[in-house]
């Protein structure tokens, strides 16, 4: 997790996923990703309004940089602007993490701003984070 600003990891126990994954409802939600039945990471969503707020993470280093988090976050993309009837997705990452920049980008999301020193990490370190924004008129299924 030291690309995205967190190099200790993010210390969450069983419990407070647990209590967390208890407490989501239709408009909240955490998506294990699994191949081939192994847990490789996670996606979610929060729609608010027609917007929705959006992340993902692939978590087993062996399966980043083989297409699979773009292929779950067309899907993820999809289910929410043609089955959820959401307007625009938002996300945001850090700017060290230019893998993840790269495949938003090519699936169409749009740079907002950049977000310079805005939060610390858990080593003192001042990190900037990107923000991004993909309207459902703009996302088109064959680009990527």
């Amino acid at each position: 997790m030291a690309h995205a600003g967190f190099p200790n990891g993010l210390n969450t126990s069983i419990e407070e996923i647990t209590n967390k994954l208890n407490h989501e409802d239709i408009n909240h939600r955490r998506l294990m990703i699994e191949i081939d039945a192994i847990r490789v990471g996670e996606m979610s969503f929060r729609i608010i309004d027609h917007v929705a707020e959006i992340g993902i993470k692939i978590c087993d280093f062996t399966y980043q940089e083989k297409g699979y988090g773009t292929k779950a976050l067309k899907m993820l993309i999809e289910y929410l602007f043609y089955q959820r009837d959401v307007d625009k997705i938002i996300l945001d990452t850090n700017l060290k993490n230019t893998r993840a920049q790269h495949v938003y980008e090519k699936i169409g999301f749009q740079k907002v701003r950049v977000n310079v020193d805005t939060w610390k990490d858990q080593l003192g370190e001042w990190q900037t984070s990107v923000d991004y924004e993909l309207y459902r008129e703009d996302y088109h299924k064959e680009t990527v």
